[in-house]
């Protein structure tokens, strides 16, 4: 016997088909271990930018067969027990980027696999002498006590990066309220109707851009103005150059000229000499002859 679709189902399908024509960026997102809390604070934080939905993977599924949408049914890849799905008309990479910015910080827990390296930097902290001076010493931390609290004296990793975090690591984090991850939407795999492709594996660093395309726009300028390449970028550099290069050339110009008049009238002075020697000994010749 067939089982019954309930009507519930079926509507739910039905709006996920609407979502998927209307909206041209499709982000398949974990939500793993993400409390409700925070998952309800990123919601309304993308108001206006995406409508955020959380179902079942099997009506997913069913609603991705249903768009003739180029490689779209593929994202079913991607689609986990804990995924949301979020539709939106703006760029798939804006909002990606929004998502890992507005992550939540969260403390550490024993175990956990630090994705960079994790360190107590130097200076005053809130602790009093007691316990944590243990606590800071059997970690390598190097401490002074100054009016009455702990101050630590040198920066020093606790944690490197790929390490588990320890429970001594974890414990001292909390008293000084380090909190070294973020928990948020996390972009499993974005789907960009207007290419038809799909993206995964994405790692977001907007500053880390920004700083590559400065570097990278530095050494094209430098590129461009060294095979004399003519733009708006690289013209007035060319002009200036061109200016200086001309007055060298005039000062190399006046420079050699004053040379060939030294030149000339050197040698005007050898034909005058040569020309007073001569007549010097003719007239010798001639009062010798006398």
């Amino acid at each position: 016997m067939e089982k019954k679709v309930s009507e519930k189902k079926i509507e739910t399908v039905k709006n996920l088909v609407e979502l998927l024509k209307e909206n041209d960026t499709i982000i398949i997102a974990s939500i793993k271990n993400l409390p409700s809390k925070q998952f309800q604070t990123i919601r309304k934080s993308l108001k206006g930018k995406a409508e955020v939905k959380v179902v079942k993977k099997r009506l997913i599924w069913r609603a991705l067969e249903s768009i003739d949408k180029k490689n779209i049914e593929k994202l079913k890849d991607y689609i986990q027990e804990d995924s949301a799905i979020l539709f939106s008309k703006e760029e798939a990479f804006e909002l990606a980027a929004f998502l890992v910015e507005n992550k939540n910080p969260i403390a550490a827990k024993p175990g956990q696999i630090a994705n960079e390296d994790i360190a107590i930097e130097e200076g005053p902290t809130d602790l009093t002498p007691g316990p944590a001076i243990s606590e800071l010493g059997n970690l390598g931390i190097k401490i002074a006590v100054e009016d009455g609290k702990i101050a630590v004296k040198e920066r020093k990793v606790i944690v490197k990066k790929g390490e588990k975090v320890s429970e001594a690591a974890a414990s001292i984090m909390l008293k000084l309220d380090i909190k070294p991850f973020k928990i948020g939407l996390e972009p499993i795999a974005i789907y960009d109707a207007k290419t038809g492709k799909i993206y995964t594996d994405i790692k977001i660093d907007k500053e880390k851009a920004i700083e590559d395309l400065k570097n990278a726009s530095i050494k094209a300028l430098g590129f461009a103005q060294k095979i004399i390449y003519y733009c708006k970028e690289t013209i007035g550099y060319l002009l200036g150059k061109a200016n200086a290069d001309a007055s060298a050339l005039e000062k190399l110009q006046s420079k050699e000229e004053i040379e060939k008049e030294k030149t000339e009238e050197k040698k005007e002075e050898e034909v005058k000499e040569n020309n007073t020697t001569q007549s010097e000994n003719q007239e010798n010749k001639l009062e010798e002859e006398k």
